[in-house]
């Protein structure tokens, strides 16, 4: 990609390898070129490689919910370069970055941002973010290297997108207010047009 992608994540959490073309396409039509399968879905490999085929080099792809080495070396061998965890793993995430993946870890406190830092992780990912809140984040922000994009992720609609861009947020990844299982590609088509165009608003 000759331009830097929207800082937005797009979760498809339960999407089949069936689905998963056309949703990718309607993604990349909207702007948000970084595109996390949770490894909860069925045949996430599948839908991974699938993605990729679609994305032709357009897209970051990649698998969520990533939780063993062995599914780092399943995803790193399928040719994608997006791994988020859900948690704060040393061996798992040291081990993502000797294959030279792009690793957004989650974490919820200021001990396992810096644990997820020192294994080498290049992104981090505040989860459940809206639970937690805007306020969380500056609290977080004081103490983080300023230079380590931080992801709010869970519970973040277009309605308070802003407040955590506003909060030091670098970007959001976007769960069931951009995709549910078996919705239709229009549909995420819409809600990814509402996520981006809030996107653009906070940073206007």
């Amino acid at each position: 990609m000759t331009h830097s992608p929207l800082p937005l994540i797009a979760i498809l959490r339960g999407i089949t390898p069936a689905e998963v073309r056309a949703h990718v396409r309607v993604l990349i039509d909207a702007g948000i070129t970084q595109i996390e399968i949770p490894t909860n879905s069925p045949d996430w490999l599948g839908s991974v490689q699938l993605a990729l085929q679609e994305a032709d080099g357009h897209a970051e792809v990649g698998a969520g919910t990533v939780l063993d080495i062995a599914d780092v070396d399943r995803l790193a061998d399928s040719g994608a370069r997006l791994m988020v965890t859900p948690n704060t793993d040393p061996q798992v995430i040291a081990h993502a970055r000797s294959r030279g993946l792009d690793i957004a870890a989650g974490f919820a406190t200021a001990s396992e941002a810096f644990a997820a830092l020192a294994a080498g992780a290049q992104r981090l990912k505040l989860f459940p973010a809206a639970q937690f809140g805007p306020a969380y984040v500056r609290a977080l922000k004081a103490v983080l290297p300023a230079d380590v994009p931080l992801y709010a992720v869970g519970g973040i609609g277009t309605e308070n997108l802003a407040a955590f861009l506003q909060a030091g947020c670098a970007g959001a990844g976007l769960g069931g207010e951009l995709y549910r299982p078996g919705q239709d590609p229009a549909t995420t088509a819409r809600h990814a047009d509402a996520f981006v165009a809030a996107l653009r608003s906070a940073n206007a």
